[in-house]
């Protein structure tokens, strides 16, 4: 069993990045531990609770299947990481020793959303002698991407993903492109093209340890 540490700055971009990949960790008995750092509630339309994105979020945890234990969700503030990277720093070291991840998986380091590179730098310091690290596509968020890892997926993987990320309702009615059904899999078909299989999404690999 391999111990999988999930980086996701806001609550919903390890779905979108490697949903698919976890529905197969999940599915192959690894243990997962998923932290969200932020629940953006001031990127919310005024109308919408401010605990909106938490209470999405936890129906995500449901959705693959996962306990309260297997998730952790912190309460920075969304485009403001950068003010206390410091204290994203801590909570990574404290991580590190309390659950010492065989792998750490998080934003690339040429994401460039503000809080998502503050995510990536400070796991690249907290992991870079104790784990293997890789990053997820966000392709929005990318001008480059060097996809030099492949996790092939299958049609159950990827229903489980796009089903994870129906739970996010509020985000599906601001209409974004990358929440959309077509993109969600014709990326994963990408992906799948470029390594020989049906379904698969990229990652870079930061540092790989065997």
């Amino acid at each position: 069993m391999t111990k999988i540490l999930l980086l996701s700055p806001h609550t919903d971009d390890v779905e979108l990045g490697c949903g698919g990949s976890v529905a197969k960790f999940i599915e192959q008995g690894h243990e997962v531990l998923w932290i969200a750092f932020s629940v953006a509630e001031d990127s919310l339309p005024e109308d919408l609770p401010k605990d909106t994105l938490a209470r999405e979020f936890e129906k995500v945890i449901e959705r693959y299947g996962l306990e309260p234990h297997n998730r952790e969700i912190l309460g920075f503030r969304v485009r403001h990481m950068s003010e206390y990277r410091q204290d994203v720093l801590d909570h990574l070291v404290k991580v590190r020793s309390q659950y010492a991840p065989d792998i750490v998986i998080g934003p690339s380091l040429h994401d460039y959303h503000q809080d998502h590179q503050v995510v990536a730098n400070e796991m690249i310091r907290a992991f870079k002698t104790t784990s293997s690290i890789i990053s997820y596509e966000l392709p929005w968020n990318n001008v480059r991407f060097d996809s030099q890892l492949f996790i092939s997926l299958d049609e159950g993987h990827m229903q489980r993903k796009w089903e994870a990320l129906q739970e996010y309702r509020s985000q599906m009615l601001r209409s974004r492109g990358y929440f959309e059904r077509e993109f969600i899999f014709g990326t994963a078909r990408m992906h799948g093209v470029q390594c020989g299989e049906r379904y698969a999404e990229a990652f870079e690999v930061i540092r790989w340890r065997l």
